[in-house]
């Protein structure tokens, strides 16, 4: 079964063996309780049987089932963040992830599921526990191998397939993936059903042992486990606990691989979620000869079903991760694994922070999407206290927390290289947070930065300056503005000419924001020289973007559009990248609106504007974009299409969390006139039915996709 994120369809999952009686128990607590656990040792199936009990239950939650995966999350305190970018919220306000996240559940019957728990069963019990306050129709369902622990919650325990009966069914089902035409007859039933036994009828077990048919026929096969097994009951069946006999599976699929596969199984737990071919060979090889040996060892590894082939990326299941985590730390690896992981990771963001504006933009940004639990997991490496991995909890957990280390603890000189690098790593995906709508978690890792390098420093400055930006986004103006003038003096007494340039940037939107826009104007003068100066083409073009803005609030509709045409045309005609170009077009689009006779030159700007934001999956993008479109056509005499788009922009602007226009005076009365306009010209019936149905076709189309990504829209 695949990984999956955000919400999903009702059909269920083909493959899915038995469990009858443990689906129709789980769908009557999911009607009497609104906290149903399901909780299980690993590998007995806990999260197929929550996918599959969800999407017979999904009738009954009209705002769909959601999953959140979670056995890439190390970090507690990244657990409602983890939840809003799931269900396509935007960190883009002052509030914090869990009250957007509250926010937008009060009104919703939704189901959230919380797959793999149990190394954040406190943070789950209170993020359950404040869902459960504050949205009286929402049900959490929640997987793990120990219960939360809270009042009212309904435990389901689940135990392995029975044997014989639907464990049988499961080894048949897999062997005849690996053996063409594989049947269980009178003949082999007797050596599949002692297999079953022998394996507890353990889901992940039994799965494991019939990926062995490629080399050992049945009989074989049953021999040899019955060895293993003797050695270790003393020839007394059933003298194994379950966890233990899973255990033993799994050592014997380990001991049963080549040599190469059982150091990559072991590198490859480093990963936290997916990972690509080019990811295990540039961490998993420890000198380019390796890697050959890494492909060949991976392939081999996909044929045991140790890892799992998801299109052109790769996942491990979590016990099986956690095994390779034990051999990992035992090795002695562990460390020049991770160093290699950030590696990889700095190195992507390294990239796209330096080419922020090139044609490949998009490319890039996906990439770090596709791989963000990867991005979490090489700064929670870098930025770790000490320089002792986390061990394993009794459970062999390998997402156990590292102890927090005592503050009379002596940094190390590795440690300070690593922080180095955990500092380079969250300043350089300045633009990924903001593309991502994640300011909320770059906030995070700022600040986690702040707290390692507490002395003056260009690690500080550039993390205060990237910080205050961030800040500035979300509407916590008076921090943003102290963080990017601390930063930028920072940046100036040491010398540092980059961070410097890009200081007066931010300290010049951050100033805009305040409403003080005689020294925004002053600033953005001295920014831009220092930009230029610097060949920063990618702070230049915002600057243009943060320019623009400034003169449309001035009201100076004229030279906002010849700043953002100046702008335009520094990026040229073919270029391709999104971002900054879409703010452009957004901000023109504001001052176009506001000239008598350029109607049609409005329009355009601001559809091309909607089609990046669209892109970009950025829903406060495309509310700016619609609402003002919904302006332009009552002064165009189409008061219908006015109520169609303000209607469609209305569930963008709930999605983002955003009070319209950030509460902007100016925007917010254009919105209000356009609307009594429009209302007037239609009649209150008319204009509800038009504003209901643009807000209805927004709506499900935000219903019907995962949490956030590229949302298609067609207009009137």
């Amino acid at each position: 079964m695949g990984s999956m994120t955000g919400r999903f369809p009702r059909d269920g999952h083909a493959d899915f063996v038995g469990r009858h009686e443990e689906l129709a128990r789980i769908g009557e607590l999911l009607a009497d309780s609104r906290l149903v656990t399901i909780a299980g040792p690993g590998g007995v199936g806990k999260t197929r049987i929550a996918r599959s009990a969800a999407s017979q239950a999904a009738g009954r939650y009209p705002d769909g089932p959601w999953i959140v995966e979670l056995s890439g999350l190390r970090d507690p305190a990244l657990l409602p963040n983890t939840v809003a970018s799931v269900l396509g919220l935007p960190e883009q306000d002052p509030r914090s992830a869990l009250q957007s996240v509250l926010e937008y559940l009060k009104d919703r019957r939704l189901l959230l599921i919380l797959d793999t728990c149990e190394h954040l069963l406190d943070a789950c019990a209170a993020l359950s526990s404040a869902v459960l306050r504050a949205a009286p129709s929402v049900t959490v369902l929640t997987t793990t191998r120990q219960p939360l622990d809270m009042p009212d919650e309904q435990v389901f325990p689940v135990g392995p397939l029975p044997v014989p009966g639907h464990a049988v069914d499961l080894f048949e089902l897999r062997a005849a993936a690996v053996i063409d035409g594989f049947a269980v007859t009178e003949q082999n039933a007797p050596d599949v059903i002692r297999l079953c036994q022998r394996l507890d009828g353990i889901p992940l077990a039994i799965e494991l042992a019939a990926v062995r048919l490629r080399e050992l026929p049945l009989p074989d096969l049953v021999r040899r486990l019955d060895r293993r097994f003797a050695l270790l009951t003393g020839g007394q069946p059933g003298a194994l606990p379950r966890h233990q006999t899973l255990r033993t599976a799994i050592e014997w699929s380990h001991e049963l691989c080549s040599p190469a596969e059982r150091r990559l199984w072991a590198r490859l737990s480093v990963f936290a979620g997916t990972f690509s071919l080019a990811a295990a060979e540039e961490v998993c090889a420890e000198v380019s000869l390796e890697r050959p040996d890494v492909v060949s060892a991976l392939v081999g590894l996909v044929d045991k079903s140790v890892v799992i082939r998801e299109d052109e990326r790769y996942r491990m299941l979590d016990t099986l991760r956690e095994f390779g985590a034990q051999r990992l730390a035992e090795s002695g690896e562990l460390a020049s694994c991770r160093e290699r992981h950030i590696a990889r990771y700095l190195a992507m963001a390294q990239y796209f922070g330096g080419h922020f504006a090139d044609d490949d933009q998009m490319d890039r940004y996906h990439e770090l999407r596709e791989t963000h639990p990867n991005l979490r997991a090489a700064l929670e490496y870098a930025l770790e206290l000490d320089d002792e991995a986390p061990e394993a909890d009794e459970a062999g957990s390998w997402q156990a927390m590292a102890a927090v280390a005592s503050a009379s603890v002596v940094t190390s000189v590795a440690a300070q290289e690593r922080w180095r690098s955990g500092a380079d790593l969250a300043c350089s995906l300045h633009g990924y947070w903001q593309i991502s709508g994640l300011l909320g978690e770059g906030g995070y890792w700022l600040t986690k930065t702040l707290d390692r390098f507490t002395d003056p420093g260009p690690e500080r400055a550039r993390a205060l300056v990237n910080r205050g930006f961030l800040r500035s986004f979300m509407g916590d103006i008076g921090s943003a503005l102290a963080d990017c003038e601390a930063g930028t003096a920072m940046a100036v007494a040491l010398g540092d000419d980059a961070v410097t340039a890009r200081g007066y940037q931010h300290t010049m939107l951050t100033l805009t924001f305040l409403g003080r826009h005689d020294e925004a104007a002053q600033v953005a003068k001295e920014a831009r020289a220092r930009l230029r100066a610097c060949g920063d083409l990618a702070g230049e073009l915002m600057l243009m973007a943060q320019l623009g803005h400034l003169h449309q609030l001035s009201g100076k509709p004229d030279e906002c559009v010849a700043v953002c045409d100046e702008g335009l045309a520094m990026l040229g005609p073919d270029n391709r990248e999104q971002w900054i170009s879409t703010y452009l077009h957004v901000v023109s689009g504001f001052a176009l609106f506001q000239m008598p006779g350029r109607e049609v030159e409005c329009e355009a700007a601001l559809r091309r504007a909607l089609y990046g934001k669209q892109e970009l999956g950025d829903v406060i993008g495309m509310a700016y974009a619609l609402d003002v479109l919904g302006w332009l056509s009552v002064k165009t005499g189409s008061p219908a299409r006015t109520a169609w788009l303000l209607g469609a922009a209305e569930p963008l602007w709930e999605r983002g969390g955003s009070v319209r226009f950030s509460g902007t005076a100016i925007m917010e009365e254009l919105h209000q006139q356009a609307e009594r306009s429009a209302r007037e010209a239609l009649g209150v019936s008319d204009y509800a039915v038009s504003f209901a149905a643009g807000t209805w076709y927004v709506r499900e189309r935000l219903n019907a996709g995962p949490g956030g990504g590229a949302l298609r829209l067609e207009i009137p």
